[in-house]
């Protein structure tokens, strides 16, 4: 790969080639960003995405990374920056695992592997970013979270209270890392359905939330562009869901609204 120029920024986006990942990815090269795009096994961008990186002719490359691997995840963003020539400007920690478990039947190794996805990778990846950025560089951590955290409920316990430990290190990461990381949080609400939901479902959820709608992958992926330019803000959750964090319901969305 040729240099870059040096006022061309680098992402770093986990998860970056399917689904919300990929709007986000999608919206920062439309912005001109260079990615390195992460995936667990496969670092094919999806064909949305994939259309984007050509039309934009995007500087990018894959990156595998098993993230619930230490060692695998803290190299990385060095990684990355042999790749570049120089360490990302920016990485949204959007990777995720959702299972779905409750009280009665979450186990140990459920709990530990939503904890090193949700909490531990982002934090490896930010001390990793920390010790990668050259004198005076200044770069963003943004975390994907979820508007669950604000008014839980019981299901996909493993995932929520792992969820719940990822918005809780913004704060603290966002003080111990100032002033050369600002680390700020979008937390979504109802945004991509899966093969679980019933037809015209997604529909009848929308019109649960406080404002009719709910939240689009490219509502996430304005969102994190706005943190990734807003140079005075740091320590932040920005809720991207319709309102839903403003409700408390007493269920996942699967079982809200169905047939």
């Amino acid at each position: 790969m040729k240099p870059l120029s040096p006022h061309t920024k680098i992402a770093l986006i986990t998860g970056g080639c399917r689904r919300v990942g990929a709007a986000i990815s999608g919206h920062l090269a439309r912005q001109g960003w260079a990615l390195a795009l992460h995936g667990h096994s496969d670092t094919q961008p999806e064909d949305s995405l994939a259309r984007i990186l050509e039309s934009e002719e995007t500087p990018y490359a894959g990156f595998k990374a098993d993230l619930l691997d230490a060692q695998a995840t803290s190299v990385l963003v060095a990684d990355v920056a042999q790749h570049f020539g120089r360490a990302p400007d920016l990485i949204v920690n959007n990777a995720s695992l959702f299972e779905d478990d409750a009280i009665d039947t979450l186990s140990a190794e459920a709990m530990e592997a939503h904890w090193r996805i949700h909490v531990l990778a982002p934090t490896l990846l930010t001390q990793a970013l920390f010790k990668q950025l050259a004198p005076g560089q200044q770069a963003n951590i943004v975390h994907i979270v979820d508007q669950r955290v604000r008014n839980p409920h019981g299901d996909q316990l493993s995932y929520t209270l792992s969820k719940q430990a990822m918005a809780e290190t913004i704060r603290t990461l966002a003080r111990a890392c100032a002033p050369q990381l600002r680390v700020n949080g979008v937390a979504p609400g109802m945004t991509l359905e899966t093969e679980d939901y019933a037809a015209g479902q997604m529909d009848a959820i929308a019109d649960m939330m406080p404002l009719k709608r709910n939240s689009t992958p490219e509502d996430i992926a304005t969102a994190v562009a706005y943190i990734a330019g807003a140079k005075a803000m740091t320590g932040q959750l920005l809720y991207i869901d319709g309102g839903a964090h403003l409700e408390s319901y007493q269920q996942d969305f699967v079982h809200l609204a169905g047939e």
